[in-house]
């Protein structure tokens, strides 16, 4: 299905040196490539860089992008690829991803009580460890289908794969989070008994 003509003419003035035309798909793009790399990497200032750069590497090959093809996929295969090669990197070099994130309370009248927002955190961040405990490849494609919806031929399109390997990696990371789940729960457990024991 063919892009957006709005979207093509940023992308064709983008190609003519238009810095603002660029700038028009950065700031329509950018939440969506934020949030994918901050899911993907589990830290705000690495996703920010992350992102940085799949715009680079969306700009220096705007010439490769075909507008019958969407472009949000296109940009964000760019970056779901360059944060798995973050993630690979990241591993080899034995570097630590268990920052945890600091709780953010705001208290202005439209936030949720402190309780809430506490509560709302400590799921976020303990989805987040889950996610933590996938391998790149499989936490690329539970993010692109469960936080973006995508279909199962997006995703396959954007990992450049098929779809059966798609809803086979998405099988076995729904699979491995349950198992990582039920074992959280249960050290949960475990380690209530043991604090009432003292």
């Amino acid at each position: 299905m063919p892009e957006d003509p709005t979207i093509v003419a940023w992308v064709q003035g983008a190609l003519r040196g238009e810095q603002d035309a660029f700038a028009e798909l950065v700031y329509t793009f950018q939440d969506a490539v934020y949030n994918l790399c901050y899911r993907m990497l589990s830290d705000s200032a690495e996703a920010e860089d992350a992102a940085q750069e799949a715009f680079l590497r969306a700009f220096n090959n705007l010439n490769r992008y075909d507008s019958q093809r969407s472009f949000k996929t296109w940009l964000l295969s760019i970056a779901s690829n360059h944060c798995i090669d973050r993630l690979r990197k990241r591993r080899l070099q034995f570097l630590s991803i268990d920052e945890p994130l600091p709780a953010q309370l705001a208290l202005r009248s439209d936030e949720p009580e402190p309780e809430d927002a506490v509560l709302r955190d400590e799921e976020s961040r303990m989805v987040q460890e889950l996610l933590d405990t996938l391998s790149p490849d499989y936490r690329a494609a539970v993010v692109l289908r469960y936080w973006y919806d995508y279909s199962y031929a997006e995703i396959a399109e954007i990992m450049d794969s098929t779809e059966s390997a798609i809803k086979s990696r998405l099988w076995r990371a729904r699979q491995m989070l349950a198992e990582q789940y039920a074992q959280n729960a249960r050290a949960t457990q475990i380690g209530g008994h043991l604090a009432d024991d003292e």
